[in-house]
Parts: C-alpha cells; structure tokens; sequence
C-alpha cells in the first residue's frame, strides 16, 4: 500500500499532463491527499485563477469524481512549491519545507536541477533534493513581519 506521499505524487503524475495538456496555460502546483478519498489540486494560470477556471478543472478531472471528493484550489499566499521552476521564483523569499525526515523554514539561497538550497534564520544552509519535498510553501513576507513586529 502506497504512503500518503507516494499516492501523492503518482496522482500528480496522473493529473498534471492531463489538465495542462486539456487546458493551456494551467499550471498544476501540487495535488494534495487531504484523505484516502479527497484530494486538492493546487493550479494557477498567467491570468489568474478564479471560480470559471476552477469549474473547468474540475470538469476535466470528472473520471476521479467516482472514487475521490476533488477540491481545486488556486495557489494564495502560502503558495505549493514542488518543482525547480517553482523554487526560481521564490528565490530569495522565505519558505516552509518538510521532508519525510525534517522540517525546515528559511530563504530560499539557490536553486539546481536537483534540489533546493534554504538558509535558515541562523544561517545554516540545508540542500534538499526536490524528489525528497514532501511539502514546501511560501511563508506570506508580510504576515511573518507583522507577527515579528
């Protein structure tokens, strides 16, 4: 029996090209297991994301309505990072990353082909491969400073 991360990932594996093959310009971030029979799928789109794009996800992911409860879900402040290019464009901005051995919150200092380099508050620099990320989200800048203020 697959772990909750293995399910995971072989459902976005699943999903991703078929939403962004029926959909152009869809971005699968992640699929999350919120319960052996519900999932979320995290999309965003280069012109938002909203309520009409939701439906049409949604209707693209029809078959899995038989076996799952679907939510779709656009990326918000704590946006999903699974992937390198996800990584590129949080460089330099602080995020929250768990693997299946620690949980790590820091900058993001350098991105590579296999894995993500984050600086922790004291400095210290961990390198963590992406296919270890069980999860990884942008920690909201604003509300950080706020709470720290």
């Amino acid at each position: 029996m697959p772990t909750t991360f293995e399910r995971e990932r072989e459902l976005q594996d699943e999903i991703a090209p078929q939403v962004e093959r029926d959909l152009p310009g869809v971005d699968v971030l992640a699929v999350e297991l919120l319960a052996p029979s519900r999932f979320r799928v995290y999309v965003d789109h280069p012109e938002g994301v909203d309520h009409a794009l939701c439906e049409r996800v949604t209707d693209v992911l029809r078959d899995y309505l038989r076996e799952y409860s679907v939510e779709v879900s656009s990326p918000g402040l704590a946006r999903p990072l699974r992937r390198q290019e996800h990584f590129e464009a949080a460089r330099g901005r602080s995020v929250r990353v768990r693997t299946a051995q620690q949980k790590l919150r820091g900058e993001v200092v350098s991105v590579g082909e296999q894995s993500v380099t984050v600086a922790a508050s004291d400095g210290a620099e961990t390198e963590i491969p992406y296919a270890e990320i069980v999860r990884a989200n942008l920690i909201d800048d604003a509300n950080l400073q706020r709470s720290v203020t």
